[in-house]
């Protein structure tokens, strides 16, 4: 590891003192701060057989291997594949992006190649499927982005290269010279034939690469190989600079029709709150089933996610995190630009349709010109409750900004939609907490 990472020091040194460009420009990461949702597509054509995606290869025998390469393309036919469907789908959820798996770690590619015979070109279906899908999102003015590894398994087959991850020299495009030339290759084509990309995820050893994608696209974003990129996991504090988190709805990436149990909407919906609070992006997975269709599951939830966004997609983006990211079990972002808090407050049993609820919020000090409203609610009437006062009364005290406001905005017939009310706050200070100590302090969630 300390060889590789000196590699990599020298690499970078060497690229900077050659005037080549060696991060992502500052006002593009700026830029993908604000958008704050993407949506994340792996697929290829092991979906067919509900496999984790590329990665049943590793370590496979001779005969798996073959089976996986000269039989599988031959049946993958995604005769319902509606992109525009997907974009659609993705521009209600608010998803400001997409990421899609050109080529993951198999070495399939998901458009039309002349660097190798494995791809979607040589299936029954014989279409250049990510341009098809690039096509959709743009024309929703959705921001484009790829995944791509530059591991590629079916190169390591090809030359007798053992198949893992990582595990051989071999693996890493910067020591083998003839897979940085094959990778560079299917770069040139993707950021050359397919207009402008926006963003660009390297699922692998990146040195050597993304320098290469920037000259060939200045204004890329790189997120993997230059931010932080957890999965399945969230930090505990607010990270500076970009940031994105990238999680599945179930339990992996691909399609898996079985065995496959998924978080529920709110689950979601806080998870987005919670990672915007904290400064970073959420890439939310989908894995489209083989016949070309995102599963029902998975589109029920796009769904939940897009009436909440429907009323409150305001506080999630072009937003920044707020002095602290939450007090007690609310959470907080500030409007890029103004002085504006927003305040995601659970609802469901902790706040029901049409109740009203009373709160103090210790570290926000308001004043004569503070406003406060709820996203998506005019906050003057509750359906069928005539004479009902649904007005909010703020004032500031010595111990806080107190607010008065009622959950009213009618989402489901029962009235018991479950998932988080957010009140725009605007014209507020914020107000440090003292100890016994009289030191400064905050509240649960301090930066």
């Amino acid at each position: 590891m300390k060889r590789y990472l000196s590699f990599a020091l020298v690499l970078m040194l060497s690229l900077a003192l050659y005037g080549q460009q060696t991060s992502n420009k500052p006002e593009r990461e700026q830029w993908f701060m604000d958008m704050g949702f993407g949506m994340f597509i792996h697929w290829s054509m092991d979906s067919q057989v509900g496999a984790v995606i590329s990665h049943s290869m590793a370590g496979a025998s001779e005969d798996y291997l073959n089976r996986f390469i000269n039989e599988l393309p031959l049946t993958f036919n995604p005769k319902k594949f509606d992109p525009e469907e997907w974009a659609i789908l993705a521009k209600l959820a608010g998803m400001k992006y997409v990421v899609f798996t050109s080529k993951h770690h198999s070495g399939f590619c998901m458009w039309d190649t002349k660097t190798t015979d494995f791809n979607i070109m040589n299936t029954p279906f014989r279409r250049d499927i990510m341009k098809e899908i690039l096509d959709a999102f743009r024309k929703q003015g959705i921001a484009i982005g790829l995944y791509f590894s530059p591991e590629d398994f079916h190169y390591f087959h090809k030359n007798k290269i053992p198949i893992g991850r990582l595990q051989d020299p071999l693996h890493y495009p910067a020591k083998n010279p003839g897979l940085m030339a094959h990778d560079k290759a299917q770069l040139k084509e993707l950021l050359t034939n397919y207009g402008k990309i926006d963003i660009f995820f390297f699922d692998g050893p990146e040195e050597g690469l993304k320098e290469y994608a920037w000259q060939l696209q200045p204004e890329l974003v790189v997120t993997r190989g230059q931010m932080q990129t957890p999965e399945q996991n969230l930090p505990n504090k607010p990270v500076a600079g970009p940031w994105e988190a990238c999680f599945t709805m179930g339990t992996d990436w691909q399609y898996k029709p079985t065995n496959d149990p998924h978080k529920s909407g709110t689950e979601i919906i806080n998870m987005l709150i919670e990672i915007r609070a904290k400064g970073g992006n959420l890439l939310m997975n989908v894995g489209p089933k083989p016949d070309g269709e995102i599963q029902i599951e998975q589109e029920a939830l796009l769904r939940e996610i897009a009436l909440w966004n429907l009323v409150n997609q305001e506080g999630i983006h072009n937003i920044r995190p707020w002095e602290i990211t939450k007090e007690r079990d609310i959470w907080f972002t500030k409007a890029k630009d103004k002085n504006t808090v927003y305040a995601f407050v659970p609802a469901g049993t902790a706040w029901k349709y049409g109740e009203r609820k009373e709160f103090v919020f210790k570290t926000l000090e308001g004043n004569d010109q503070t406003k406060v409203s709820i996203l998506g609610y005019a906050s003057e009437l509750v359906e069928y409750r005539p004479g009902y006062d649904a007005k909010i009364y703020t004032s500031s005290s010595p111990i806080g900004l107190v607010i008065s406001a009622v959950n009213g905005h009618r989402l489901y017939t029962n009235n018991q939609w479950p998932n988080p009310v957010v009140l725009k706050i605007e014209n507020v200070k914020y107000k440090p907490q003292v100890n016994a100590e009289g030191r400064k302090s905050n509240i649960d969630g301090a930066k």
